[in-house]
């Protein structure tokens, strides 16, 4: 009797520990990350699986449409993203993320009011826990430029020619053209959109290269004058070659919030809220912000890093930049389909 009690009792044991985290701690335990290129702390990531036995398969892609064109396909499966603010609401809007167990998730407590009630993107805060945020902005080399620029209207310089670096996606590169025209960055009217594509192509000839982080080697290397990116990323430019600079541009520009989802097709969800959750402790958020350049969605988080990205208005865009941004918005389909034919016009333009 007391035998089988004790093989009962071991029994119960193995369940609970399996029931309260043994999966998790199971070597064959993984979560499958898909990410910006280069925009992780590669320590922290390491930190995780020791610290939780979870064996992370990490994947890079370049932009929003390039995920989005991947989980639609259905090619691979990933238990979390990291699509930007518009991405995100297009996502829910189609039925392709899965709402976020935040029982599983109490260091989302760590994150400032602001981003814990609900984004514009998200407004019930169901799908979605923001990572970092910022504004873009004009890069440029002070030594090559003997000017300090204060608009888009430098990118369209007739003296620069070929020395100027283009955003290589469409909302963004199209998003610049619209705004230099004086209209909104989440514009429906085809006009509109029509006509800041007709000013990217009077602009190619002058552009050296269609880019996204290929622009750190060219303009760390100085192979290129000026060039839009994301202004937290300036810093890391800056550190590598002190000649350059970055500014806000006076038409205004994209304020953009990137945030960890879960997509519906996840397999190893809790794996994928044990990530998002470690990802939100204060010290990670400070490690990745310090490796990223960018600000994370937490005062505490802020407080713990170096003054030079703390009181950097780089990484933290003051109040009076920020009021003159726009965030994108997901657009209606009929638009979305306008500016996949519109950026196909651009790219075939000779």
């Amino acid at each position: 009797m007391k035998k089988t009690i004790s093989i009962l009792l071991a029994l119960a044991m193995l369940l609970c520990l399996t029931a309260c985290g043994g999966k998790n701690k199971s070597s064959k335990a993984t979560v499958n990350v898909a990410n910006w290129g280069d925009y992780i702390d590669e320590d922290t990531v390491k930190q995780f699986e020791k610290d939780t036995g979870i064996k992370v398969n990490y994947t890079t892609y370049s932009d929003n449409e390039s995920l989005y064109s991947t989980l639609k396909s259905g090619s691979t499966s990933y238990d979390v993203i990291c699509p930007s603010d518009y991405m995100i609401a297009r996502l829910i809007q189609e039925d392709m993320l899965q709402p976020i167990n935040f029982d599983n998730v109490p260091n989302l407590e760590n994150l400032d009011e602001e981003f814990r009630s609900g984004m514009e993107y998200d407004p019930e805060g169901a799908y979605s826990v923001p990572y970092l945020w910022g504004v873009v902005g004009l890069i440029y080399n002070t030594k090559l430029l003997d000017y300090v620029p204060d608009s888009w209207d430098v990118l369209w310089d007739k003296n620069l020619a070929g020395q100027i670096l283009m955003f290589d996606n469409s909302r963004d590169a199209m998003g610049i053209a619209l705004k230099r025209l004086g209209y909104s960055y989440n514009t429906t009217d085809p006009d509109e959109i029509k006509a800041a594509v007709d000013t990217l192509i009077e602009q190619k000839p002058l552009v050296q290269a269609y880019v996204m982080d290929q622009i750190f080697d060219k303009l760390e290397a100085g192979e290129a004058i000026v060039g839009p990116y994301y202004a937290g990323d300036a810093v890391v430019m800056m550190r590598e070659n002190p000649d350059l600079a970055c500014v806000y541009p006076k038409e205004g520009s994209n304020y953009y919030v990137d945030a960890w989802c879960i997509p519906k097709t996840a397999a190893n969800k809790e794996n994928a809220e044990a990530f998002i959750n470690y990802m939100c402790e204060v010290e990670n958020m400070a490690a990745n912000a310090t490796y990223n350049t960018y600000a994370p969605p937490s005062s505490a988080a802020r407080a713990e890093l170096g003054d030079d990205l703390a009181d950097s208005e780089l990484v933290y865009a003051p109040a009076e930049v920020r009021k003159n941004c726009e965030t994108y918005v997901n657009l209606p389909q009929e638009t979305l389909d306008l500016y996949d034919a519109q950026w196909l016009r651009l790219k075939a333009a000779s």
